[in-house]
């Protein structure tokens, strides 16, 4: 598959993309749900993910009618999430696709709804990211709203030096194919099996795992 076409600049969302968190987050949300006699289903979930922590609780609380706001959902959350946090894994075939873009001569960048501490928690064990040549957080300043709102791939791409119409985007959630797709990029969606194709159209490919792709269009190929 021609994934970069003209392009050899490439942003990457982290969660479910780069490293394999998804599913500690569930985790965690289950530890904290328990006590309400609630787990965090798959309908809820696909909604939740790539928005903020604070957008996140908030469809939770809807759901399950917690007596809680998100603040206090949130807090009774951070020391589950940061225990598991601590040993996340990568996304299988991750680092060396990356490693691969990166030989290529590709510039790279991390575009987070993280905020820098959590990333910094999640990557800690992961030198590999210090192959990205950019890192931008959902904390970052010129980020002023989140996905599905575009602006965290155009501030990536700014600190590229580029414009995002320039960029590969590779997103896993929902929200975050919107938020790519409106920055004018290219997009690739890197999907978990349980995910309905439907809700991704306007992607130029959807595939379930970097070996579906190659680097035959990668510069210096």
């Amino acid at each position: 598959m021609n994934f970069l076409g003209d392009s050899s600049h490439v942003l990457f969302d982290m969660d479910g993309v780069l490293l394999d968190t998804e599913p500690l987050y569930t985790v965690a949300y289950d530890e904290v749900l328990a006590p309400f006699g609630a787990i965090l289903d798959w309908a809820t979930k696909s909604t939740m993910m790539g928005r903020t922590a604070p957008e996140s609780a908030r469809l939770v609380i809807e759901k399950f009618g917690l007596p809680l706001t998100p603040e206090e959902l949130l807090t009774r959350r951070k020391p589950v999430l940061e225990r598991l946090l601590e040993n996340a894994p990568a996304m299988a075939g991750a680092e060396a696709f990356v490693n691969g873009l990166k030989a290529r001569g590709a510039t790279l960048a991390v575009a987070t709804s993280s905020f820098r501490q959590l990333f910094e928690l999640k990557t800690e064990k992961h030198p590999w990211f210090s192959l990205f040549d950019e890192i931008v957080c959902g904390d970052d300043p010129l980020v002023k709203k989140p996905k599905p709102a575009p602006d965290i791939f155009l501030a990536a791409a700014e600190r590229l030096g580029v414009a995002a119409t320039e960029c590969v985007i590779f997103e896993d959630s929902p929200a975050g194919v919107q938020a790519a797709l409106a920055s004018g990029a290219r997009v690739i969606a890197l999907i978990d099996p349980q995910m309905d194709r439907a809700v991704y159209g306007g992607v130029h490919a959807i595939i379930e795992k970097y070996a579906d792709l190659d680097f035959q269009a990668a510069p210096g190929a």
